[in-house]
């Protein structure tokens, strides 16, 4: 169920001191003034500037002025987040925005513990809502999680389950400021189209569609786990690199998982829905010594070695 703000801070536990994401938005904004009332003294703002759009300066301006208001540390950095040959703009600047916020977090003479972000539960309906349009697995239709672990510090969005009109609310219910964030009009990104045009439609034919569309996540990231712990117990069956007559004794779908495992996380690539088909075809058909195997997967080429497969880029 969706909850209020106020709800979701007082179910929020996180290892403290904490770091709040900062943007100068409303959900940015919102999320640090709460957590700011309930934990005075142990929460540090991290404001990252993009570069990216001429306003950058003004959501600086404003993150200063706010934290001087409330007497809150801020952490500033400014990153170069363009994007290279290949990369999505929207992917170089998550990833230099997360690079950007890890490195604040751990900074001497005090390392916080605990990272917190702001998307709320239009923002994980929209994730979910891209998701399917790209025809993503488990793992993308599981959208954002609300908890994890990366370089040592826990990261946390403890606002999933809040409406993005609550959040307003409750700022303007407290004489809060905010910054809009010009190119959230712009629908010429994706997802200002689903938030502008699939939204208000889907409030009109399903009221409580922040609440299923949330359940339909939780239920496909709890899929996902269980299928990230087969593929483990299956990447120790068939070895590393994985052994192909070790492949061929595994179900076709568990020889998908655990490939998608093995380049996941030992090769930092995703195979293409129809790369990973014909890897399986050939993993099938490889019943000789002299049969090749060369295909490409991800951003490099599976092939055969000897008795296992390998990739390189």
């Amino acid at each position: 169920m969706t909850q209020s703000l106020d709800a979701a801070i007082l179910d929020f536990a996180p290892a403290l001191p904490l770091g709040v994401a900062l943007s100068g938005g409303a959900d940015s904004v919102a999320l640090l003034v709460a957590c700011h009332d309930r934990w005075p003294g142990q929460v540090h703002a991290l404001h990252v500037h993009h570069g990216l759009q001429r306003a950058a300066d003004d959501f600086e301006q404003h993150c200063e002025q706010l934290c001087a208001t409330l007497s809150i540390p801020l952490r500033r950095a400014r990153i170069d987040a363009r994007h290279g040959a290949g990369q999505s703009p929207e992917d170089a600047a998550r990833q230099a925005r997360y690079a950007a916020l890890e490195v604040l977090a751990l900074q001497s003479p005090m390392p916080l513990c605990s990272v917190a972000l702001a998307q709320h539960a239009d923002d994980q309906v929209e994730t979910l809502l891209l998701a399917l349009s790209r025809g993503a697995g488990i793992p993308g239709l599981a959208a954002m999680p609300s908890h994890w672990t990366r370089a040592g510090l826990q990261w946390h969005r403890p606002l999933l389950r809040v409406a993005s009109a609550d959040v307003r609310s409750w700022l303007v219910a407290r004489h809060v400021r905010w910054i809009e964030d010009p190119t959230n009009t712009d629908e010429r990104f994706t997802r200002n189209r689903i938030r502008s045009q699939l939204l208000p439609a889907l409030h009109s034919a399903f009221p409580a569609f922040r609440d299923t569309f949330t359940r339909s996540a939780d239920h496909a990231a709890q899929a996902s786990e269980l299928l990230q712990e087969i593929a483990e117990q299956d990447m120790r069956a068939v070895g590393l690199p994985p052994g192909i007559a070790a492949l061929r004794g595994l179900s076709r779908a568990r020889q998908a998982n655990v490939l998608r495992y093995w380049l996941r996380a030992y090769h930092q690539t995703t195979p293409a829905t129809a790369q990973l088909s014909e890897l399986l075809n050939q993993i099938a058909a490889c019943t000789t010594r002299g049969h090749r195997i060369r295909i490409k997967v991800g951003r490099g080429f599976a092939v055969r070695e000897g008795d296992a497969l390998g990739w390189y880029n």
